[in-house]
């Protein structure tokens, strides 16, 4: 299978030509145009990210896809990710297949226990109960679209299910894939379940994964699925120079990261670490059309996946500037890539 290309979004509170913060209800606005250009310049996916907290705006993504459901055609249409462990896998099931069928056989599910942790106490849950949460729900995610329409499953984190059936129906099994950060025991559960495989890779060298992806296919094969596919998340902005590219990312970077930093005890983000993420060995994506290019081709060929998507929203960057990176993500860096891997 050529390789696809897809897009993620966290719904970044973004600022406005002034510079000021512009409103929740604004920025999501915002990614529905985002989402419709993608659509129109034949970008094959469109992610958004589930989070409670003040700088981002969506925290019901699959409403948000519904509504970019009813401006687009052809783009598949899933989550980056659904954190499933303080959610629950019916809802997510009858969530998805509503939005599944609203666009027409569009819905991908991407689940993951999420980087951030406001969910858990917003929602009743005890960190306490971090694995065996996203464990049991997992599996009882993967029973519904596996089972329905009879489902019977008994855990510990909910109420047991005997004979249950879910509506509405869908059309079809839908995609679902597992966001894993790069530990093996993440690896082989998703490969467990037979789902796909989603790298967050958001630090340091792409190459260093594919320990992860050869253990993924072995461990599919182990579990008796077909092979399954395996996307890679990564951010990145591009622009006319790597110069301009830079200088336009590295503030908005540092807004994000000096903010979530503060809370976790890191030091402030420095200029020296942003310019060796942007180089070969680094996990941000931002620069020219051809570096972006050049290192989305090595970063394919390296770990020989199925999807990259290229998560273009990274702290409150302006929305021209945020439409703009689409524009040459999808017009010229898409067919560079295509050309680099002899497609």
């Amino acid at each position: 299978m050529a390789l696809q290309f897809g897009l993620d979004t966290f719904g970044d509170v973004t600022r406005g030509a002034d510079g000021e913060r512009i409103s929740d209800a604004q920025t999501i606005r915002n990614v529905v145009d985002q989402a419709r250009l993608a659509d129109e310049l034949g970008i094959n996916f469109f992610g958004i990210g589930e989070h409670h907290r003040a700088e981002y705006a969506v925290s019901s993504p699959e409403m948000v896809l519904s509504a970019i459901a009813s401006v687009t055609k052809n783009i598949q249409l899933g989550t980056g990710v659904n954190v499933l462990s303080s959610d629950d896998p019916v809802r997510v099931y009858e969530k998805f297949a509503t939005l599944d069928a609203v666009s027409s056989g569009r819905a991908e599910i991407v689940v993951g226990r999420g980087s951030f942790i406001e969910s858990f106490p917003l929602f009743g849950f005890s960190l306490n109960d971090y694995e065996v949460l996203f464990e049991e729900k997992l599996e009882l995610l993967t029973t519904i679209l596996n089972d329905n329409p009879s489902i019977t499953w008994t855990g510990h984190t909910r109420a047991s299910l005997t004979d249950v059936e879910l509506f509405p129906k869908t059309e079809h099994k839908m995609p679902v894939w597992v966001g894993v950060g790069g530990s093996p025991e993440s690896v082989v559960r998703a490969a467990r379940y037979g789902h796909g495989l989603a790298l967050a890779i958001i630090g340091g060298s792409a190459q260093r994964f594919r320990p992860f992806v050869d253990l993924f296919h072995k461990s599919v094969q182990t579990f008796g699925f077909s092979p399954q596919p395996v996307a890679v998340h990564s951010p990145g902005y591009i622009a006319a120079t790597d110069e301009e590219a830079w200088d336009a990312t590295y503030e908005h970077v540092k807004a994000m990261s000096d903010k979530i930093g503060a809370e976790r005890g890191w030091p402030p983000y420095t200029r020296a670490q942003f310019q060796h993420e942007v180089g070969p060995d680094g996990a941000q994506y931002v620069g020219s059309v051809e570096r972006v290019a050049q290192k989305i081709a090595a970063t394919a060929r390296a770990l020989e996946i199925d999807r990259f998507d290229f998560k273009y929203a990274s702290g409150p960057m302006p929305h021209e500037n945020l439409m703009s990176s689409i524009e040459l993500y999808g017009t010229q860096v898409i067919p560079r890539v295509r050309e680099l891997l002899g497609e």
